[in-house]
C-alpha cells in the first residue's frame, strides 16, 4: 500500500483528490495521512467525502476512515466500472472539485459513466462550474475525451443545492498535447450570472469586465448575461460570478471571480478580467488554474506532452510530486514559483 503524506507542500484537499483519481485509475491501494492538517478546519470535508465515494463506486473500492474531520484514509480499489451514480456532497461544498478528483477516472472507465452531483457550483476556493465546462472541458477533448457537462441548477453558499450532470463515453486512451505559445487571441468570450438578485448585478459584472478589456486594448468580447425572474428562479439562495476565457489558436484561457455580499459587482468584473489580463500577458498557453489541474490527464495521455502555463504555483508542484509517486511518470519543470513555467510529462499510455 503506498502511503502519502497529505500535509506535504500545499498540504490541501488536491493531495487527496489526485492521489485517490490515479488510485482507482491504476488500482493500486493507498492510504493518505495527515489529511489537510493545516487547514483551520483539519481533515475530510462533505466534498472530499462525496469524492471518496464515487470514486470508491466506480471501482467497487474498499475504505476506511471516510468520515467528517478524519486526517487518515485507506482507499483499496479493485475493479473499474461504469453505469449512472447520484451523490450529493450535502452543503455548498464544490462540485467542481468533486468532478477534479472523478473526471480522470470517468473518461477512462470501461463503459459511459453519468454523474449527477448536487452542492456547490459557485463557491470559494474551487473553480466555478463554468469554468470546468468552458476551459477545462474543452482542452480535455483536443486530448481525446468525451464529456458533456450540463449545469441544471447553480448553488452558492451557504445553501448550496446546485445540480451538475457530467457524462463520458469511453475512449482508448488520451491523445498528449503540445501547446507552448498561445498564438493570436481570436476572441474573447464569457457568462455573468446572478441568482436570487437583481439582473442589474450581472449585467454590471458584465460590463466592467468588457470595459476593463477594452481599455487594454482588447476586442471580440462576448459575454452572456444569465438571471431569472423572481418568480421562475429556481435556486435555494443568492449568488453571482463571472467567468471569462479567451480563445486562441492554440489554447483556451480562463479567469473568474465570485460575488460576495457587501463586493460591487463592478469589482466582481474588473477582477476577471485582471486575472485573463495577467495571463495572457505570459503568453503561456494556460492559465495557472489549468496548468494544476491537467497533470493526472497529461500523465495519463498515449505519449509526451509539453506545455506552458502563466504562474507555477506550490498547489501545481505538490500535484506534480503526488503525480509522480502514484504514477511513476517523468516530470520536468522549468520555471519558477510564481512565474511562467514549462512542464513535460511522459504519459503511460494508460487505456481502459
Amino acid at each position: 500500500m503506498i502511503v502519502v503524506d497529505g500535509s506535504f507542500g500545499e498540504g490541501g484537499g488536491q493531495i487527496l483528490r489526485t492521489t485517490l483519481a490515479l488510485s482507482s485509475l491504476l488500482l493500486k491501494p493507498v492510504k493518505i495521512i495527515n489529511i489537510r492538517v493545516k487547514r483551520s478546519n483539519p481533515g475530510l470535508q462533505m466534498q472530499h467525502i462525496t469524492a471518496v465515494k464515487v470514486l470508491a463506486t466506480l471501482t467497487n473500492a474498499n475504505f476506511k476512515g471516510l468520515y467528517k474531520g478524519s486526517t487518515v484514509l485507506e482507499f483499496i480499489p479493485k475493479e473499474r466500472k461504469f453505469g449512472s451514480f447520484e451523490f450529493n456532497i450535502g452543503t455548498a461544498g464544490s462540485i467542481s472539485l468533486v468532478l477534479q478528483a472523478s473526471l480522470p477516472v470517468m473518461l477512462l472507465a470501461p463503459g459511459i459513466v453519468k454523474l449527477r452531483i448536487r452542492g456547490g457550483t459557485d463557491v470559494s476556493w474551487s473553480p466555478p462550474i463554468d469554468y470546468i465546462k468552458n476551459i477545462l472541458v474543452p482542452i480535455l477533448e483536443r486530448m481525446g475525451a468525451k464529456v458533456t457537462v450540463n449545469v441544471i441548477r447553480r448553488g452558492h453558499y451557504p445553501r448550496g443545492g446546485g445540480i451538475v450532470e457530467v457524462h463520458t463515453r469511453p475512449i482508448k486512451n488520451l491523445k498528449p498535447i503540445s501547446c507552448i505559445d498561445r498564438g493570436r487571441i481570436i476572441e474573447i468570450k464569457g457568462i455573468s450570472h446572478a441568482v436570487r438578485l437583481p439582473e442589474h448585478v450581472a449585467r454590471r459584472q458584465a460590463s466592467a469586465a468588457r470595459k476593463f478589456l477594452e481599455e487594454h486594448g482588447f476586442r471580440r468580447i462576448s459575454i452572456d448575461l444569465e438571471w431569472y425572474e423572481p418568480r421562475k428562479d429556481p435556486h435555494l439562495g443568492p449568488g453571482s460570478g463571472i467567468v471569462l476565457w479567451a480563445i486562441t489558436e492554440h489554447s483556451i484561457i480562463g479567469a473568474d471571480a465570485l460575488g460576495a455580499p457587501r463586493k460591487p459587482a463592478e469589482v466582481v468584473g474588473r477582477e476577471a478580467a485582471e486575472k485573463l489580463i495577467k495571463a495572457l500577458n505570459t503568453g503561456a498557453c494556460y492559465d495557472k488554474h489549468l496548468g494544476d489541474m491537467i497533470v493526472p490527464f497529461l500523465a495519463m495521455a498515449n505519449g509526451v506532452s509539453t506545455i506552458t502555463a502563466s504562474e507555477l504555483t506550490m498547489h501545481a508542484l505538490t500535484n506534480i510530486e503526488v503525480v509522480k509517486k502514484l504514477a511513476e511518470v517523468s516530470i520536468e519543470v522549468k520555471g519558477n514559483l510564481g512565474e511562467p513555467f514549462k512542464l513535460t510529462v511522459k504519459g503511460l499510455g494508460f487505456s481502459p
